[in-house]
């Protein structure tokens, strides 16, 4: 998939969101939820708005970028654990799909640059044994850096008859706001 496509279909971030809130909604169903027995590291994926904004494309596609990639390691490291859980194979799509969108991700040459990092755009760990929090973490990302990323893409990209509205984050659809999960 090229990443114009990918910026400019906005059903398909939509596709990927939607994706993470069913993944959420799935392991809440399962019976069995063990903790883990070692904690798995996952990213702060939560933002200030104002300082989202002041960042350019390039930053904010590897701050995503960067939080996906830790979210996908902490994902592993949590299979590892697991074997014949309910939760298991949902880490595993959740660990697909991940690994897929950073292949996605790639195509913008948003790796990380780990010599050029200044200190204060590492990403923020938080260690967690309960497995709902890796599934939330994917949903926060998915709704609310990544989404506001393919935003501005789409603003600069694509623009459409749409770009006078969509230059206001304020109007995003209500679903789709960060905040409304803490």
């Amino acid at each position: 998939m090229s990443p114009t496509r990918l910026v400019c279909d906005r059903r398909l971030i939509q596709k990927y969101i939607t994706e993470a809130m069913d993944l959420e909604e799935k392991v809440s169903q399962c019976k069995e939820f063990p903790f883990l027995q070692q904690p798995v590291h996952l990213p702060l994926v939560g933002f200030s708005l104002r300082q989202w904004m002041a960042k350019t494309n390039q930053a904010k596609g590897q701050d995503v970028f960067r939080d996906l990639a830790k979210l996908v390691d902490g994902t592993a490291a949590a299979q590892e654990q697991l074997r014949q859980e309910c939760a298991f194979p949902l880490l595993q799509q959740l660990f697909e799909r991940g690994s897929s969108f950073l292949l996605h991700l790639r195509n913008f040459g948003w790796q990380e640059q780990e010599s050029t990092e200044q200190p204060e755009t590492v990403a923020q760990l938080i260690p967690t044994r309960n497995l709902r929090t890796i599934f939330q973490t994917y949903k926060q990302l998915m709704r609310g850096k990544l989404h506001f990323l393919f935003h501005d893409l789409w603003k600069d990209s694509c623009g459409g008859e749409d770009h006078h509205r969509a230059a206001n984050p304020a109007q995003h659809p209500p679903s789709l706001v960060t905040s409304r999960d803490h």
